[in-house]
């Protein structure tokens, strides 16, 4: 008789249908606990509180190209809602648009998500709240990254500050002159600029430039040909912000004679890419300028053994302290590839004068 009930025994639809659902309920919990998992291991978080600089490398590269991917859309959707942070020092408009905001939103909580113990300057601050369960942690092995860099460094947390840029050029932005537009990411190492990315999200090719200081660069990063001595000395191209043009070319042609081509530009990510292009010999600024700036180009050049300094050839320290934060670089800027300390001595006359 049991055996007959049994047999007897027959489930409904309905019952298929719960079935199903718990089913597949169980199954979408597994995958997330081990995707969480998987999640909780990628976070590079180690006994020691130490971080692998070339899994930051490859992290950098992808948070900024994930911030020129905020800054295109925004660009296409036509939506840039400008709002201004002020004036600059000398008068000009501080512009901040949706592009630096959600290029910032998308790198440093990508960043900070990947890396928990980070500590991150950007040059925007938080407005209103992200949601972090919509982003990918950022990519930790990049192919050509791990074949380049042979050698791996541990450098504990607390030795390192990371400078971000989510818009640099954000005045040509609004302008569309987008050629000027780029993300930055700077991994400094106890003030040293050690990691260097630039990012051109207009760029149709060749996008991306970066530098790991005495290990290796990404391979569109060379060196243009090199002139003669003479011809740097007597008409170099400098190359200048576009917002104080004026100002420039008085002590650029100051200190080198009239020969000497002055190119307005936007951007400092952008003026030091063009030293590597060749377009420019020098990048003078001689105002104030943030560290966040000039933090990547400045790793840039220290990796091809060229310079970054003040107008009185001091280096640029980048730490970051909370206790008295300060991102200005007060002392102006001298870029080069190369005879450094010829631009210094033949700025120095006019620089002195403008001090008195």
């Amino acid at each position: 008789m049991a055996s007959a009930n049994m047999a007897s025994v027959r489930i409904s639809p309905i019952g298929f249908v719960v079935i199903f659902l718990l089913a597949g309920a169980v199954i979408l919990y597994v995958q997330r606990s081990w995707n969480g998992k998987e999640e909780r291991e990628a976070k590079i978080v180690r006994p020691g509180q130490t971080v692998s600089l070339r899994q930051l490398l490859s992290a950098g590269i992808d948070a900024a190209e994930r911030g020129g991917l905020e800054v295109k859309k925004v660009m296409e959707e036509q939506k840039l809602n400008e709002k201004s942070k002020g004036e600059t020092r000398e008068g000009a408009n501080n512009p901040v648009t949706d592009g630096d905001m959600r290029s910032h939103k998308a790198m440093v909580h990508s960043l900070k998500k990947t890396f928990p113990l980070l500590k991150i300057v950007s040059e925007e601050k938080e407005v209103g709240s992200w949601d972090d369960s919509k982003l990918l942690l950022l990519e930790t092995k990049r192919s050509d990254v791990v074949t380049m860099v042979q050698e791996d460094e541990m450098v504990p947390f607390d030795d390192i500050t990371v400078w971000i840029d989510p818009l640099d050029a954000t005045q040509e932005y609004t302008e569309k002159l987008l050629e000027y537009v780029t993300t930055m990411v700077c991994v400094a190492v106890r003030g040293v600029p050690t990691i260097g990315i630039i990012h051109k999200p207009f760029k149709t090719n060749d996008k991306t430039v970066w530098a790991y200081v005495g290990k290796t660069h990404s391979p569109n990063l060379k060196l243009p040909i090199k002139k003669a001595a003479e011809e740097l000395t007597t008409s170099p191209k400098i190359i200048v912000s576009r917002s104080h043009q004026g100002a420039v070319e008085s002590v650029a042609k100051k200190s080198f004679g009239e020969k000497t081509e002055v190119i307005p530009a936007g951007g400092a990510g952008y003026k030091v890419w063009s030293l590597f292009e060749g377009k420019a010999d020098a990048y003078i600024h001689t105002t104030l300028i943030k560290k966040w700036d000039i933090c990547a180009g400045n790793a840039l050049l220290n990796e091809a053994k060229g310079r970054m300094t003040t107008l009185k050839g001091d280096g640029i320290d980048y730490h970051w302290n909370p206790t008295s934060p300060n991102p200005k670089n007060e002392g102006g800027l001298l870029a080069t590839l190369w005879e450094h300390e010829m631009f210094l001595e033949r700025l120095k006359p006019v620089v002195d004068a403008k001090q008195r």
